[in-house]
């Protein structure tokens, strides 16, 4: 009989929780990328506006097209591809927002296969 109480309650404080989404904020901006690759520590460092992102890595610089399919989801397409990989547009969904950061979900479009990762917007255009 607890159980069957408590249920209700437990739905309806999750029904509760929304993540915040400020997606708006994080449309143009510089923006920092700090991720792990085989544990090292690597930082991307790019600006973005309503239709252009600029990103450095490693010291390489590259530009993609970015096109808005609602406010927190956005396909960024490599403007000057360098292989088969590059040509591939990838789908990026922001699922929360701070104050100066967000977590987003990104991934080739058409796969299944997803990765996460947290950006922090270091400053305006």
């Amino acid at each position: 009989m607890k159980k069957i109480i408590l249920l209700p309650l437990l739905l309806i404080f999750a029904s509760c929780y929304n993540a915040e989404h400020n997606c708006k904020d994080f449309k143009t901006g510089k923006f920092k990328f700090e991720h792990e690759v085989n544990g090292v520590k690597k930082v991307t460092l790019f600006e973005r506006n309503d239709s252009i992102e600029i990103e450095t890595f490693e010291g390489k610089t590259d530009t993609a097209s970015v096109r808005w399919v609602n406010d927190c989801e956005y396909i960024l397409k490599k403007l000057h591809p360098k292989n088969m990989a590059e040509e591939k547009a990838i789908g990026m969904k922001i699922l929360t927002t701070s104050k100066n950061s967000y977590t987003f979900e990104f991934g080739i479009i058409g796969s299944d296969q997803k990765q996460r990762g947290t950006v922090t917007k270091i400053g305006e255009l």
